[in-house]
C-alpha cells in the first residue's frame, strides 16, 4: 500500500465570495463556508486514517474541526504565497501574471512564492508521510499542485473531497462541494 490521500479544500472564506486573493492572508469562513464543512462530516463518516493534517491558516483549521475534528497543523500546507497580490481582487492582477498561475506551469510572484518552491514544500510533507490512508484539510492551490501530475489540472470548488493515490499518480475520485450549502 502506497500513500491515499483525501485532500479536502476549506470552506468558502470573506475573500473567495469576495473574488479576492487569499494566499497567506488569513480569511474566515462565511456561512457558506461553515456549511459546505459541515456537510463533509457524512462523507467522512467511520473513515479511520493514518493521520490528519490541515494547513495552519484558520479556513482549514476551522474547516477541519466542523467536518472531522482534531487536525494538526502544518504550514507547509499552506496556499501559494501571492505576495503583492494578497488580499487584492483576481481583476486587479497583472494579467500576464495571472495567465501564468491560471495556467500553473511555471511562474514567480513579487514578494511570494514561485511555483517550484511551493511544490517543494508540498513534496517534502508528503514524502515524510508513511504509507497509509491521510486526511488533509487544504487550500485549492495546494490540491491542483498535488494532483496536476495525476491529471487532476483545475482549481476544485470550496468543499471539495479529492482521493490521490499519491504514489501511483492516479485521482481515485472527485466529489466537489454542495452546490447548495
Amino acid at each position: 500500500m502506497g500513500r491515499e490521500l483525501w485532500l479536502i479544500r476549506h470552506g468558502e472564506t470573506t475573500r473567495s465570495a469576495a473574488g479576492e486573493i487569499a494566499g497567506w492572508s488569513d480569511p474566515p469562513l462565511t456561512d457558506r463556508g461553515r456549511r459546505e464543512a459541515e456537510s463533509l462530516a457524512a462523507r467522512l463518516e467511520g473513515q479511520v486514517f493514518d493521520g490528519v493534517y490541515s494547513s495552519d491558516l484558520q479556513r482549514c483549521r476551522t474547516t477541519a474541526a466542523l467536518a472531522w475534528g482534531e487536525a494538526k497543523p502544518d504550514p507547509r500546507l499552506r496556499e501559494l504565497n501571492f505576495g503583492i497580490f494578497e488580499k487584492k481582487a483576481f481583476t486587479e492582477v497583472d494579467p500576464e501574471l495571472y495567465r501564468q498561475v491560471a495556467e500553473f506551469r511555471s511562474f514567480e510572484i513579487p514578494g511570494g512564492e514561485s511555483l517550484s518552491i511551493f511544490r517543494g514544500r508540498l513534496r517534502e510533507f508528503v514524502e515524510e508521510l508513511n504509507a497509509g490512508k491521510y486526511l488533509l484539510f487544504i487550500h485549492g492551490g495546494v490540491i491542483r499542485a498535488l494532483c496536476r501530475d495525476a491529471g487532476l489540472d483545475r482549481f476544485v470548488p470550496t468543499g471539495t473531497l479529492v482521493r490521490l493515490d499519491y504514489d501511483c499518480g492516479r485521482i481515485l475520485s472527485v466529489e466537489e462541494g454542495p452546490a447548495d450549502a
